[in-house]
């Protein structure tokens, strides 16, 4: 399949295009400020306030559980958003989307504890927590394709990067929320300080759906809608496109799992058995994010010069060395060195996963583009974000040596780099 083929050559106007790409970044954004407050949550506080038991490790372990747990309802809402996305609009789905994602976070804000009703308590914060991954899956794939498929032909790398640019915008201030709500008292943080985060998202999903409503449909999509849509694009996707598919989840995994090391388990870890202070560890994650920026903005126009195969390519490469060595610096217990540590891990996630909407776009053809990508995508998320935390948790457990936990993240960045190289060279 050629470049053009996959993405045909339409410039819906450079000023559209920015508009959507910015559009995009700040939906996305919104609704990974969302997610990512959850998961610092589940790290600080979620354990002894919903899941408490005599042995520390298993209330954290059970916390962090559910953080997974939403990763496990992303390929449902990618699923059932790219049906629709692919049948009626890409620009429709992104407004349920976020209204499905802000609902489920203020309700958790509002949610009572274990010693206030019970077994009810996690039971219904699992519910919510399922809810946060139906709308971030449903997200994605359209916040993507708008940004792509509106670009002009030699920057689709650069303007599809925009829903990437909100992971760590979103990251940035759901832990600048948290460090600031942290500032009382440890009991008044744990007790209600907390929830200030999660309501806060009510005003910000407001302003992101004002945003989303100015956007026009997708030029592509509106071209493709003129002939006869797939009836069921997935049934499609999986009997033409299967092995497209595994290559999706496997080059999103490798970035996904690092990723979701540095923003949630490092805060668990850290504070637990390294020596961090809570504090120390956000202002972290807070700095390596702001970093992520510029990386992903700067990585991503390099892939649309020297090519989206070989700079995703050479970010797995370099994750595996970086994995390896990630824990040897981390467990110093030095502020600094933590940092670094951080800053230098982002960088190799960056050169894959902001090239990564423009790769997965060209992988399907424009009526089944929202099914595809949303597919591969999400269960690339399951395989590497959502299981990273817990199987890190437990390989450490297990184990007690952090290293081998950095030699799950190098192997996973090798199963990236057999994907990649197995791509086929659209828009390469």
């Amino acid at each position: 399949m050629t470049h053009q083929q996959a993405v045909p050559v339409q410039d819906s106007g450079s000023r559209e295009a920015r508009r959507v790409a910015v559009a995009s970044f700040v939906g996305t954004a919104i609704e990974w400020y969302d997610f990512f407050l959850y998961g610092a949550a589940a790290a600080l506080v979620f354990g002894p306030q919903f899941f408490p038991a005599s042995d520390p490790s298993i209330s954290q372990l059970a916390a962090l559980t559910t953080f997974a747990v939403g990763f496990l309802a992303r390929p449902i809402g990618g699923i059932v958003a790219g049906h629709f996305g692919d049948r009626i609009g890409r620009k429709r789905m992104l407004v349920i989307s976020l209204l499905i994602m802000g609902m489920a976070t203020v309700l958790v804000g509002l949610l009572p504890t274990y010693a206030q009703i019970g077994v009810a308590a996690p039971i219904l914060l699992v519910v919510l927590r399922l809810a946060q991954g139906v709308g971030v899956g449903a997200e994605w794939g359209g916040a993507a394709l708008m940004a792509v498929e509106h670009a002009p032909p030699s920057r689709r790398g650069l303007y599809g990067a925009a829903p990437q640019l909100g992971v760590p915008a979103g990251a940035i201030v759901a832990n600048l929320v948290l460090l600031v709500a942290s500032t009382s008292t440890r009991e008044a943080f744990v007790d209600w300080g907390w929830r200030l985060g999660f309501l806060v998202s009510f005003v910000l999903v407001v302003f992101g759906l004002v945003i989303r409503r100015r956007l026009t449909e997708s030029p592509l999509f509106a071209e493709a809608a003129r002939h006869r849509p797939a009836r069921v694009p997935l049934l499609e996707v999986l009997r033409d496109h299967p092995l497209a598919v595994l290559r999706s989840v496997f080059v999103t995994g490798a970035s996904t799992a690092m990723g979701y090391i540095i923003l949630t388990y490092i805060l668990s870890y850290g504070t637990a058995e390294v020596g961090y202070s809570r504090n120390a560890l956000l202002v972290v994650v807070i700095l390596t994010s702001v970093v992520q920026l510029g990386a992903i903005y700067g990585l991503s126009g390099m892939a649309d010069r020297y090519g989206r195969r070989k700079v995703i390519a050479a970010g797995a490469i370099a994750q595996a060395v970086v994995a390896l060595l990630f824990f040897l610096v981390f467990d110093t217990g030095v502020f600094v060195l933590a940092l670094v540590a951080c800053v230098v891990a982002v960088i190799t996630v960056s050169a894959q996963y902001g090239p990564l909407p423009a790769l997965l776009s060209d992988q399907f053809p424009t009526r089944i583009r929202y099914s595809g990508v949303s597919l591969g995508y999400q269960l690339g998320n399951v395989v590497g974000g959502g299981l990273a935390p817990v199987l890190a948790t437990a390989i450490f457990a297990a184990s007690g040596s952090s290293l081998l936990v950095g030699a799950y993240l190098a192997g996973m960045a090798l199963l990236a780099l057999v994907a990649v190289a197995c791509t086929p060279r659209a828009g390469a």
